[in-house]
């Protein structure tokens, strides 16, 4: 059964953390996503996409301990039942408020307040299915901030304290929701990488590498750290964010992209590794590219996920992210141009033709009102296998 609207998700980018200049950035405003919700959903329902990534940005939701102003929250909830839309919500999307980081002894505390109120928020302001990811990707944000000094508490070689302790709090934060609203969906979303042996390594130790990031949803799930409480219950949906620079070699050299040498692991066959290991229904939570790469990088993604599916992989969806053009989170004044819609200096939306077309011809793969459809394509994709 489908888990979302439709299969082909769009994301919109909510980073509000610290950067490396001490500077608190909110890409929810920088991109203006904030106040033309209206106008993004009504573009995006436009090409067929029905169900999207948001973020909550704990930092600006309580500017005061406890306290707490869903108010924005609320008008994108009420844009998106305008449009159909369904929402998966972030409640740490790599920012907190002023004052706390995951090792501060409130953190937990603060977050699981976090948890309660939101949920209470929403079941008071919609009757649709939560869908809720408590925090996304900690093994990212583990190193960012732990191990290169991205962003708070700005510390080096200290990245697994800080994957214990994020853990912890979404274990805790976990708890909370299910408490509050049993029926909500827990969704947990982690980095989908492979590292390369090269001339060099040592296989196994390159496959402890690997296994790294694995470590936060394993945790989660009470396969390792235990004393943290974790459960298997905790696994109901599971996301894998992929882009291009997600492959790289032990010396740490990103894989070109488009290919030259075949080196890379087939994006299916990542998908299948990650399904195998926890047998729950996943989606790719994010990915995409820039420039004149964008549909050239969806088609090849495409066309690997409905291998994946004839695979046997219980795949759900894919998430292209992001919807609007990003700043650099380091520098605000440097835009990527990965979009479907890209900006102009006043924040109007500037839309890529060629992307679209191939996001709308790339929607047909999966299209569920087209029955046996679906079948066909697979049974193509097999005979390429």
């Amino acid at each position: 059964m489908a888990t979302f609207n439709t299969f082909f998700i769009g994301g919109y980018e909510c980073a509000d953390h610290i950067n490396r200049s001490g500077e608190r950035i909110n890409l929810l405003k920088e991109t203006q996503h904030d106040i033309r919700a209206f106008e993004d959903y009504q573009a995006l329902s436009a090409i067929g996409i029905k169900t999207v990534r948001e973020g909550i940005c704990w930092s600006d939701v309580e500017k005061t301990a406890g306290e707490f102003d869903f108010s924005e929250v609320y008008n994108r909830m009420k844009a998106a039942e305008t449009f159909g839309i369904q929402q998966i919500w972030d409640l740490i999307h790599f920012g907190y408020p002023d004052g706390i980081y995951p090792t501060h002894p409130l953190f937990c505390d603060r977050f699981v307040k976090l948890c309660e109120a939101f949920v209470i928020f929403y079941k008071q302001t919609t009757s649709q299915p939560l869908f809720v990811v408590p925090i996304n990707e900690i093994s990212f944000l583990s190193w960012h901030s732990g191990d290169v000094r991205g962003t708070v508490p700005f510390a080096v070689n200290s990245g697994w304290d800080i994957k214990y302790h994020l853990c912890k709090a979404a274990i805790l934060g976990i708890k909370a929701l299910k408490a509050t609203d049993p029926n909500c969906t827990i969704v947990l979303v982690e980095p989908l990488v492979k590292i390369h042996q090269g001339l060099h390594e040592d296989l196994h130790e390159v496959a402890q590498h690997n296994d790294h990031q694995f470590q936060a949803m394993d945790i989660i799930a009470g396969r390792m750290c235990p004393e943290l409480g974790g459960s298997e219950a905790f696994l109901d949906l599971l996301g894998f964010n992929y882009y291009w620079n997600c492959q790289w070699d032990f010396a740490s050299e990103s894989l070109p992209w488009p290919e030259i040498d075949k080196k890379r692991m087939p994006l299916s066959d990542l998908l299948a590794v990650a399904y195998e290991r926890y047998q729950r229904p996943i989606f790719l939570s994010e990915t995409g590219h820039f420039g004149i790469g964008r549909v050239e990088w969806l088609d090849e993604i495409s066309q690997e996920c409905v291998i994946a599916k004839a695979n046997g992989v219980d795949l759900q969806g894919v998430c292209i992210y992001p919807v609007t053009d990003r700043p650099d989170w380091d520098d605000l004044t440097s835009y990527s141009n990965c979009g479907i819609w890209d900006l102009d200096e006043h924040g109007n939306r500037i839309p890529h033709p060629e992307y679209i077309d191939a996001i709308v011809q790339a929607q047909t793969l999966f299209d569920k009102k087209k029955p046996g459809f679906f079948d066909f394509i697979i049974e193509n994709f097999k005979q390429l296998i």
